[in-house]
């Protein structure tokens, strides 16, 4: 049996008879390079990192187009660096999961450090400051989720932990953009050099909400004389500190113990899975799919690796944009959203299997042909048409790929304003009466405030997956039981009329009766659900 720490130079036997390839390069040399100049930051050092930047530097490690690797700062969760970072020497086996079973297996060795990045972590919380000074560091590359970039509460007031950050000196921040903005604040302070600022987190327009946090905080700290008016104006200047906008793709589920399983069957040790007390679920190895985007607006200000050599497409914001757009808003995370929701609702606990439910399907399809390709706009790099061909026909039945729609149902609240309100204000745009010829989203929308009350179609509780927003929206809803509907409009008003949710007060664009009614439809009783989904897949229109 092979073990992710086993020397791949000096014995690289064991790996090959294992089916794994190893890297090219020496992992030791690369630590050395990266501590005398880092390059390259990452913060989030979860699954979809491990098993696609940590490729994209692995990949350039190993044409030796990038001699230092990449510094973890990871955020949220003390453990993951402890406990799957350190015990292996920050390794990783990427598995990717082809649709004909196979597993394609990579050890990646492109991580230098890992650190906790948390001002509870005085040696991480110092070693990041000072990694942040150094002149040669050229980007940060972002994977800390929706939720990770909150400033503001479900009413759109700043929380109090936002304004306490605002308030205080920039080494007590303890909200994500804070703790990020004080490291700006060190790279200032010591030359002001360049640098590119790149969230690849998975929602629209990502760049400038990561700036927009970032500068929220630190316009805080001038209005209480923390930090000079020349920070703001330095983090203001894309020739100074760049926020590009990005599109990421590649499903990555958690790692799943049929994969473990395998691998143990074809000689790879290292197949325990941590799930940690903060609820991450990890391993030595991360399970992912073979199809796999990433776009990147091109504009780091202090020079780049060459990304475009490990398939990343460099080009200008507006192309991101339609791209994300096409996505992001239509052409996959709504699909994927709504097999989250009425998967939970079914009783489902893996994508692949609610593929093979005609009703869903139908769901989907018409969300995404009928409702969303219409009012995409087509990025011209990748076409939106035959990306939502590859995404139903390969990506989404792959039942090698064990993704859950517990897993994708997690922070909808956060998720929904993108993946249907952008759609919905491109039919508003176009003609505000087009909007009641939609069908599928209102009936998702619905979908979802049904989800909230936490019981199955079969009349059984069920535990709805993490959401900043779940106990206020629950709250709302508590007078709300299946089969007997009370006042679902004093129990559903001010949840669709919030536009932190949903972009829009729905009732004032003409879905909010739409939305009403499809839930108590799907309310009625045991069984409405798959009722009212065969239902709609029975409509002609």
């Amino acid at each position: 049996m092979v073990h992710l720490t086993d020397d791949y130079q000096r014995n690289p036997q064991p790996f090959q008879d294992a089916g794994i390839a190893v890297p090219q390069y020496d992992q030791a040399q690369m630590k050395a390079h990266t501590d005398e100049a880092p390059v390259w930051v990452h913060f989030g050092g979860g699954n979809l990192f491990r098993c696609f930047h940590a490729k994209i530097a692995h990949d350039l490690l190993n044409s030796g187009d990038l001699q230092s690797g990449i510094i973890v700062g990871e955020t949220y969760d003390g453990d993951v660096p402890k406990d799957i970072y350190a015990p292996y020497q920050n390794r990783v086996l990427q598995v990717v999961m082809e649709p004909d079973g196979a597993l394609k297996k990579t050890l990646i060795a492109s991580v230098a450090h890992a650190i906790y990045y948390n001002r509870s972590n005085t040696v991480g919380w110092q070693t990041m400051a000072q990694i942040f000074k150094a002149p040669s560091l050229q980007l940060v590359t972002m994977s800390i989720t929706e939720k990770g970039y909150s400033l503001r509460d479900m009413n759109g007031q700043l929380t109090a932990a936002a304004q306490a950050d605002m308030r205080n000196d920039p080494d007590e921040a303890s909200t994500n953009m804070g703790a990020i903005a004080r490291l700006l604040f060190a790279r200032f302070q010591n030359g002001a050099a360049p640098i590119a600022m790149v969230s690849t987190d998975n929602f629209s327009e990502n760049g400038q909400r990561f700036q927009n946090g970032i500068l929220t905080i630190a316009k805080g700290w001038v209005d209480n004389n923390m930090v000079p008016q020349a920070f703001v104006d330095y983090l203001s200047d894309p020739k100074q500190v760049s926020f590009p906008w990005s599109m990421i793709d590649r499903i990555t589920p958690n790692p799943a113990q049929s994969v473990a399983e395998k691998l143990a069957a074809q000689g790879f040790a290292d197949t325990t899975i941590v799930h940690t007390p903060k609820h991450t679920n990890i391993a030595p190895f991360g399970n992912t799919e073979e199809t796999h985007y990433l776009v990147i607006e091109d504009s780091f200000p202090n020079g780049r690796p060459a990304l475009e050599r490990a398939g990343v497409i460099l080009t200008d914001r507006e192309t991101v944009n339609d791209a994300d757009q096409m996505k992001v808003t239509a052409c996959l995370n709504p699909l994927h959203t709504a097999l989250a929701i009425f998967g939970n609702l079914l009783g489902d606990t893996s994508i692949a299997a609610e593929m093979e439910n005609p009703d869903l399907v139908t769901l989907i399809k018409r969300l995404g042909y009928q409702e969303d390709l219409p009012v995409v706009k087509d990025p011209k790099i990748i076409n939106p048409k035959d990306f939502i061909d590859e995404l139903i026909t390969k990506r989404l039945p792959n039942k090698n790929i064990p993704d859950t729609p517990q897993r994708i149902a997690s922070d909808t609240s956060q998720k929904i304003p993108i993946r249907y309100g952008v759609t919905i204000q491109h039919y508003w745009d176009k003609d505000p009466q087009s909007i009641q010829q939609l069908v599928a989203i209102p009936f998702i929308l619905a979908g979802w405030c049904r989800y909230l009350l936490a019981v199955d179609d079969e009349g059984k509780p069920f535990t709805p997956s993490p959401d900043p927003l779940l106990a206020d929206l629950q709250k709302q809803l508590s007078g709300i039981t299946l089969g007997d509907s009370g006042d679902v409009h004093t129990a559903l008003q001010p949840i669709l009329s919030n536009k932190q949710i949903f972009a829009h007060d729905l009732y004032a664009i003409g879905l909010g009766a739409k939305v009403e009614a499809n839930f108590k439809q799907l309310i009625a009783g045991p069984g409405a659900v798959a009722q009212e989904l065969h239902a709609l897949a029975e409509r002609k229109d």
